[in-house]
């Protein structure tokens, strides 16, 4: 009788083993199969994206690239034209040159943000020395918008960071504001606070604002608020993509709002350097 349950017993253990062998190679089937889908969904989307990124750069690239062809072949087909009608077809050219050297510049910045941040040094960076750098080279501009500047930054706001990327992001977020906010505006940057880990910083201009609709969209690539905006004022549509992207490079975070009292307010943070 003993040796029978003990036999009973065995079996049953056997059983057990079996299946919870089987359920374990269920379950190890299952999330193989999701991980697969998973994976295999990421690869179309990142498929998909890169070629609407690809299309999207063809498309970007194809304007100036016509406008020169254009302008050349004209100068080249009209040799009697008139000198100063010359002068103005190379000038023009020679401006769709620029425009086109931004664009590549800017894709080449992005793109080693994205696949090669390694790559990128980091070094103690005073932000309010980049920002009064930022305003210096737009100062002509400035004058000629009349456009005040609040540089409210106090030295020694030390973030450890990549400092071509810091200047692009104070960079592109005062060069946004020349090109759309309109004459007269003032522009504000400060760092309003610095908690633990983490500098907030606050930049606005007091101009026209964006439609409220178009606002979650502002830091996709190549995005605009109105066809040709970008185009009409020499811009590469990447400036406030490389804004978050530099941000997030430094474990950052950046938001976008139409500000009460008119314009647009941009509120990020940055790490602050610690001994």
């Amino acid at each position: 009788m003993a040796m029978c349950l003990i036999q009973l017993n065995n079996v049953h253990m056997a059983i057990v083993y079996i299946i919870s062998g089987i359920l374990l190679s269920l379950i190890g089937y299952s999330a193989w199969r999701f991980w697969k889908l998973n994976s295999e969904k990421a690869d179309r989307q990142s498929k998909r994206l890169k070629m609407q990124m690809t299309s999207n750069i063809a498309h970007e690239l194809r304007t100036p690239v016509t406008s020169i062809r254009g302008y050349l072949e004209t100068l080249l087909a009209c040799p009697d034209l008139p000198a100063e009608k010359k002068q103005a077809f190379i000038e023009r050219a020679y401006n769709q040159t620029l425009r086109l050297s931004d664009l590549i510049s800017d894709m080449a910045l992005i793109t080693k943000i994205e696949e090669s941040p390694e790559k990128l040094a980091k070094e103690a960076v005073d932000v309010y020395e980049v920002a009064n750098e930022v305003f210096d080279e737009f100062a002509e501009r400035i004058a000629e918008r009349k456009v005040k500047v609040e540089n409210i930054l106090k030295p020694g706001t030390i973030t450890k960071g990549n400092r071509t990327l810091i200047y692009a992001i104070i960079r592109n977020l005062v060069e946004n504001s020349l090109k759309y906010a309109g004459e007269g505006v003032t522009l504000h940057l400060e760092c309003y606070s610095y908690i633990d880990k983490l500098f907030y910083f606050n930049y606005y201009d007091t101009g026209k604002g964006v439609p409220q609709e178009h606002l979650e969209h502002i830091f996709e690539r190549f995005y605009r608020v109105s066809e040709g905006r970008s185009r009409d004022d020499g811009g590469s549509g990447l400036g406030l993509s490389i804004v978050r992207n530099s941000i997030v490079f430094h474990g950052g975070d950046i938001k976008v709002m139409n500000r009460q009292g008119g314009g647009l307010q941009f509120l990020f943070t940055l790490r602050r350097k610690h001994d």
